[in-house]
């Protein structure tokens, strides 16, 4: 019997040791690879093109959502799951459209995590009980604050403050490169590229009160 490779693309370490430990508990003898950018991903893929791809978008260097596609269709062998922070609408709808990407949030409970990884090992599709009612609401909201998750509006609102990201890593207690990373996506989806056109979006949008901005 051949030894199921998982590659786990997420930069956080609690998240990679919580996956270890279930990874190692599911399948006995499993290789686990870690992977933090796309080329990593590429890398380990073209190494064993039918391994198992567990990823955190939102933490790694894909531009686009396009782009992450491309490489889903690159490798039609390999297995995805994305393993998420918060929802993001826009992501999700973009993903569903390739059945061979199975999603799941960080907060769900172990035996959706568990069962999303086993049907990933399987060959079939999972998607979490949140994700399956966002895909059959049917059309999204067209609030432009929906397209950021719930973990980057709340960082937008402290980049609104006058925050670092050293600061910001500090409060949320998380690395500073992940605090970066975040940072990086919110100025993508937003289309804007300084701290000052990201405040403006957030005062225009209501995420800041212009009374605290002014505090």
């Amino acid at each position: 019997m051949s030894t199921t490779t998982f590659i786990i693309a997420d930069n956080q370490d609690i998240s990679k040791a919580g996956l270890r430990y279930l990874l190692h508990q599911m399948f006995d003898g499993c290789r686990i690879v870690s992977a933090s950018t796309k080329r990593e991903i590429n890398k380990a893929l073209d190494e064993n093109s039918n391994a198992i791809v567990v990823f955190d978008f939102a933490l790694l260097d894909f531009n686009k959502y396009d782009e992450l596609l491309s490489t889903v269709t690159k490798f039609p062998q390999a297995g995805w799951v994305l393993f998420a922070n918060d929802i993001n609408e826009e992501l999700i709808r973009k993903l569903s459209s390739d059945s061979s990407i199975s999603m799941i949030l960080k907060r769900n409970s172990t035996e959706e995590i568990r069962s999303a990884l086993k049907c990933a090992s399987e060959g079939k599709r999972f998607l979490c009980h949140q994700i399956t009612d966002l895909l059959l609401s049917g059309t999204s909201k067209t609030k432009p604050s929906s397209i950021l998750t719930t973990t980057e509006l709340d960082i937008l609102r402290l980049i609104a403050h006058g925050k670092s990201v050293k600061e910001i890593a500090a409060l949320r207690t998380s690395s500073m490169h992940t605090i970066t990373t975040h940072k990086k996506n919110i100025f993508r989806k937003l289309e804007v590229n300084s701290v000052h056109e990201a405040t403006k979006y957030a005062l225009r949008e209501g995420l800041v009160e212009m009374i605290e901005y002014y505090i």
